[in-house]
């Protein structure tokens, strides 16, 4: 096994570089040369070879993959797989449709952008329109709330930051929001107030992406 203080990092990039990747599951090892000519193979004659994983003494299979460029398209999409959130109608309701995105927290630009027109481009809890926007869960995504113009309002990244997994509820007696929220025309306040009784009657996520790290 090579030690890392022996590599000559100043080669890395140049005369050592990428050749292919590694995936593994199902007690196997699928070691991906990319295509071209990389003037390394391994194993080198097509066959799988054995070695013993560390730590936990299980045989592992190695096993190379000889892909053409158009199957290598064809793997990397399917490595790159879609969540899907199934929603429900209400908390408890039956299904009534499934959203697939490519990554668990993903809203698409078409909500985003809906919801801050209908929040006149300016944060619901401070009313600044002279910042960045962000797009907050009403209910909070951990608790199924789903990535829907009606869970969602137009919020600056502090206000977003500073509710956190906050619920809305409590959120709107926050020291903070009371501080920020008096830079808000009344109307917008009361708008506040009132969606906390509508959040009963928000879709909620069946099947919610597993969140990845």
């Amino acid at each position: 096994m090579a030690d890392f203080n022996d590599l000559d990092l100043l080669k890395v990039g140049n005369t050592i570089q990428i050749v292919g990747a590694i995936w593994a599951g199902d007690g196997k090892m699928y070691l991906c040369l990319f295509p071209g000519e990389h003037g390394c193979v391994y194993p080198g004659d097509g066959q799988s070879t054995h070695f013993m994983a560390p730590g936990d003494g299980h045989e592992t299979v190695v096993e190379e993959l000889n892909m053409t460029l158009d199957e290598w398209t064809q793997f990397v999409r399917q490595t790159d797989i879609m969540e899907a959130e199934v929603i429900a109608e209400g908390p408890e309701g039956k299904p009534i449709k499934a959203i697939v995105r490519k990554s668990a927290r993903q809203i698409s630009q078409h909500v985003s952008w809906a919801v801050y027109r209908r929040d006149d481009y300016r944060c619901r809890y401070c009313g600044r329109d002279d910042v960045p926007l962000t797009v907050d869960h009403l209910v909070l995504w951990e608790e199924g709330g789903p990535n829907t113009e009606d869970n969602l309002v137009s919020a600056c990244k502090k206000c977003n930051k500073t509710r956190g997994n906050t619920q809305y509820a409590d959120w709107l007696g926050h020291p903070y929001y009371k501080k920020v929220s008096q830079n808000l025309p009344d109307h917008v306040r009361q708008e506040n107030l009132e969606l906390v009784p509508e959040l009963a009657d928000i879709s909620r996520m069946l099947h919610k992406p597993t969140k990845r790290k």
